[in-house]
């Protein structure tokens, strides 16, 4: 079963153009979004980026594919804004173009794919994705979750006790994960996955952590042991580290980030995820 997975294209026509020619070139069984799918920071524009282009070209694709059209399995990333959240399920519903999976599990033949798409307190403005980590911590330079940005409205109260670690534990009950595929935006803390371009950086004398991952999902990869997990939005870790792919336990992790202006297109089959292939187009 051939499967593509992609993240970060931050509403660049170019990597979007080259995913629909791929898709309509080797007809995958599934294709996964994994988040920071608009343009930079710009919630005024997102309807319309998302109507004019992102669903038309997905609805162009499912019309010519007929029942060859894949599963699209999408997520928000944290540079995405959560105004578009019922635009993109609004898509979902009239038109069946993919399935917004964020907080959420659907079956996939003999697996079951999660989706997640908060990250931990970043540097940047944009909160609508952002949740405190395992605890209220905040790394030098970032900025509180409460703060900054926010597209809808959330009670201050409920931001601030709000943590990914809550989160996967409600959306993973006890459930066995032996055959499952998380959709994550943000990757596992202290891995190839996450390091940033941090190096000899300082805040207020403080040396910032080069590694800007998720404690809460490092640790509950470790522990569940999904089967496979998809990652993105830490462009430049594969470029720095040489790694795309992290074994962890039984675990395979995958990332498709990409700081060049290429699309980093991920293929794997969920019956072999170790032998997952990157390429850039």
């Amino acid at each position: 079963m051939n499967c593509f997975f992609v993240s970060d294209l931050h509403g660049q026509i170019s990597r979007y153009e080259s995913l629909f020619t791929r898709i309509r070139e080797e007809k995958p069984a599934a294709v996964f979004l994994g988040g920071d799918l608009f343009p930079h920071f710009a919630a005024q524009g997102e309807g319309d980026f998302l109507d004019d282009f992102l669903a038309k070209g997905f609805l162009q694709l499912k019309e010519s594919l007929g029942r060859k059209y894949p599963r699209v399995f999408l997520i928000p990333g944290n540079d995405d804004s959560k105004i578009s959240q019922e635009d993109l399920i609004r898509w979902m519903v009239d038109e069946g173009i993919w399935e917004y999976v964020h907080g959420q599990s659907v079956e996939f033949g003999s697996y079951t794919v999660f989706g997640y798409a908060y990250v931990p307190p970043t540097p940047f403005f944009n909160k609508d994705w952002e949740r405190y980590d395992i605890s209220r911590f905040v790394d030098p330079g970032c900025i509180p979750p409460e703060d900054g940005w926010h597209s809808v409205d959330e009670p201050k109260n409920l931001i601030e006790h709000a943590t990914i670690k809550k989160d996967l534990e409600e959306l993973s009950g006890r459930k066995d994960l032996s055959k499952s595929i998380f959709l994550f935006h943000t990757p596992p803390y202290q891995t190839a996955l996450d390091r940033a371009a941090l190096e000899g950086k300082m805040v207020d004398h403080v040396p910032l952590d080069v590694h800007v991952g998720s404690i809460a999902v490092k640790d509950f990869i470790l522990k569940r042991q999904p089967l496979i997990t998809l990652h993105g939005h830490v462009h430049e870790s594969a470029r720095i580290t040489g790694a795309w792919m992290e074994q962890m336990g039984e675990t395979i992790a995958l990332s498709a980030a990409h700081d060049g202006d290429e699309l980093a297109l991920v293929k794997f089959d969920p019956a072999e995820p170790d032998h997952a292939t990157r390429e850039l187009i």
